[in-house]
């Protein structure tokens, strides 16, 4: 097994999530510094590949793909380069390797994430609501579990491994709702394909002036979704050690405003990209401080996603 430059490889993944996403970075400096230096090694890595899959850098820029299958093959060949502990040149990778050793990841949960990457190079489009669902569980859900075990949690306790996953899917569901008219113009569209048939939106027109009060209940699903899965993940963060509880208390709250604000705005939701301030950022930290010190109000998972639903080979 190779040796790595540890400290260089922390270096990397927390200039990367300071660029990357300012909410995650300001949540993430709430984990002990075991548990923080974990949790940017594997943002990274995501980032890094989430960049390569929509042609962005470090989130922003979405583009249209025209080598999308090149590039999902690269970013799946250094992901097993590095599980298999060979270095591959990119810190975003070797310090995936790196935390997936350190923490014991189940291999399953990173081929689940390269897998909503490769629905994307096929220009997959969701179906049904549940369509929608298992993509977010692969581009987030998946993340959301690996996030758990690097904070502690066994990796065969499925219970908090499903509110893990809840959170994922809060996360994602926020940012469909918000980046509706982002994905609209890269080609993409993760509305259920039978919500759009329900209002009678034909295929590639919804951001049409005609189609906007039916963009905006569409959106409202979506962000009540989040705010489903959000209440439910608060759930699992209580099984965590303080810090940790703090960070997700923090990170759910941040995010899930995405969500709320995204129904507030209405008809104006993509005039502006929605974003939640720094100042709203700190007061979440604030009020998740006292949050994590109390007992989270019980949410039943009845109805919601769940990961058995997920096909196996």
């Amino acid at each position: 097994m190779a040796e790595f430059d540890r400290p260089a490889l922390v270096a990397h993944a927390r200039d990367s999530i300071a660029k990357g996403s300012r909410s995650f970075a300001v949540a993430s400096k709430l984990f002990d510094k075991p548990t923080r230096e974990r949790a940017w090694l594997l943002y990274a890595w995501c980032r890094k590949c989430d960049d390569l899959a929509d042609g962005q850098d470090h989130g922003g820029g979405m583009s249209v793909i025209d080598d999308a299958a090149d590039r999902l093959n690269y970013l799946t060949g250094m992901t097993e380069a590095a599980w298999s502990g060979v270095p591959t040149g990119d810190p975003a990778f070797d310090g995936f390797g790196l935390v997936a050793r350190e923490c014991g990841i189940p291999r399953r949960y990173a081929d689940d994430l390269i897998a909503g990457f490769a629905l994307d190079a096929e220009e997959w489009r969701p179906r049904s609501e549940q369509d929608l669902y298992r993509y977010c569980y692969h581009v987030a859900g998946a993340v959301g579990c690996m996030m758990a075990i690097i904070m502690g949690v066994d990796p065969e306790d499925d219970e908090t491994l499903d509110r893990a996953t809840d959170l994922g899917l809060a996360f994602q569901l926020a940012n469909i709702a918000r980046d509706i008219e982002e994905d609209d113009a890269a080609g993409r569209c993760y509305l259920p394909m039978e919500w759009l048939a329900e209002f009678d939106i034909p295929p590639g027109q919804h951001m049409k002036p005609p189609f906007r009060p039916a963009l905006v209940t569409m959106a409202r699903r979506l962000a009540d979704a989040s705010e489903r899965y959000e209440a439910s993940a608060r759930v699992g963060a209580a099984r965590l050690p303080y810090r940790s509880r703090w960070a997700v208390l923090a990170a759910a709250g941040i995010y899930g405003d995405i969500a709320r604000e995204v129904r507030r705005r209405g008809a104006h939701a993509w005039d502006h990209r929605v974003f939640t301030s720094k100042a709203d950022k700190l007061r979440w930290v604030a009020r998740a401080a006292k949050q994590a010190r109390g007992t989270p109000e019980q949410a039943s998972r009845d109805g919601l996603w769940d990961r058995a639903m997920m096909p196996r080979g």
